[in-house]
């Protein structure tokens, strides 16, 4: 299946996402009403309210979220080569994490505690290749994973002491339900604040997805056809680290978007990056505005997304491997 072929179909499954995602909620909204608010009609304030200030905001976030994550999940594996590399493979989610409940603990307000977790998150990252710059021997990709991990091991150690500090009764409870992740609560300007760290670091990829593709061919095959492989490498762990911690600072710790939805879109489009990309792009923004549909519909109280996310990921993930393994270490 081509990319032409495929954008069709995948571009109406996002819209009929979108449009159960703020149709369904404690508050129904049929269609046709939400039509009739798009077109101007405020005969029913109650309904306005939910669908512009509450529904369409969180709605919006989800796909900003999904798409964030499966975009820099399929970055980071056309990069390291690895089919099983997701964006929590840098420490980036971790030190983002880190971040946030620090934010909560000093008792910072929403936006703060937001623009803490996404600066702490960039840190972690430069302080990852720092670290592989300086240890760098014939395997750098494989010093800066290594890396990746203890410094992200060391993120949460902070996590781990935050929470211990933290007051039982007001803040280690918000502190738990943001490292579950979830979309509760979200404003205009929160995703007014993530979309223009999302947008930066998805169009360069999208621009250069069909050079980033020649990175899955090796780095000396890469530079004989004329690639700056390791500037290109570093362009697009940045590109993807920006994304994976606005993502976080906005939503919390999500796992599995980054590592589920590349190997679903690859099932599709098949290994070629510039397929490849705009597929997870789609995919994880109706997949995340799904699961956060659910997430709000399912129960009286809400279900923390990273919950939902690991008991549909963990089978499917497992269904994915069965049919798709031959095609993956080809």
């Amino acid at each position: 299946m081509t990319e032409r072929s495929l954008l069709p179909l995948l571009l109406p499954g996002l819209a009929a996402a979108v449009l159960l995602g703020v149709a369904l909620g404690p508050y129904g909204l049929p269609p046709g009403r939400i039509l009739a608010i798009l077109g101007g009609d405020r005969s029913d304030p109650q309904a306005v309210t939910v669908l512009l200030n509450i529904r369409m905001p969180r709605v919006l976030a989800a796909a900003l979220v999904g798409a964030a994550l499966a975009t820099a999940g399929a970055a980071y594996q056309t990069v390291f080569r690895n089919p099983l590399v997701s964006p929590d493979i840098l420490g980036v989610s971790a030190g983002a994490g880190f971040g946030a409940v620090l934010g909560i603990l000093l008792g910072l307000p929403v936006i703060a505690i937001q623009m803490l977790g996404f600066g702490t998150g960039l840190a972690t990252v430069g302080l990852v290749l720092a670290l592989s710059l300086a240890l760098r021997g014939t395997g750098q990709v494989l010093v800066m994973v290594l890396c990746g991990i203890a410094v992200g091991a060391l993120a949460g150690a902070g996590i781990a002491l935050v929470k211990l500090l933290a007051d039982p009764e007001q803040q280690l409870p918000a502190i738990t339900f943001w490292l579950m992740g979830s979309l509760a609560g979200i404003k205009r300007p929160d995703i007014a604040a993530a979309l223009p760290a999302v947008l930066a670091g998805l169009l360069p990829l999208l621009a250069l997805r069909w050079r980033i593709g020649l990175l899955a061919m090796g780095e000396d095959e890469a530079r004989a056809m004329g690639i700056p492989a390791g500037r290109l490498r570093l362009l697009v762990i940045a590109c993807a680290t920006l994304m994976t911690a606005a993502a976080v600072a906005m939503a919390g710790v999500i796992g599995w978007v980054g590592l589920m939805v590349p190997h679903t879109a690859r099932l599709l489009t098949g290994p070629r990056f510039d397929r490849l990309l705009p597929a997870s792009v789609l995919i994880g923004a109706g997949f995340m505005v799904l699961v956060d549909t659910a997430a709000r519909s399912i129960a009286q109280i809400e279900v923390p997304l990273g919950i939902l996310t690991a008991v549909l990921g963990a089978p499917i993930f497992v269904g994915l491997l069965a049919r798709g393994a031959r095609g993956w270490s080809e």
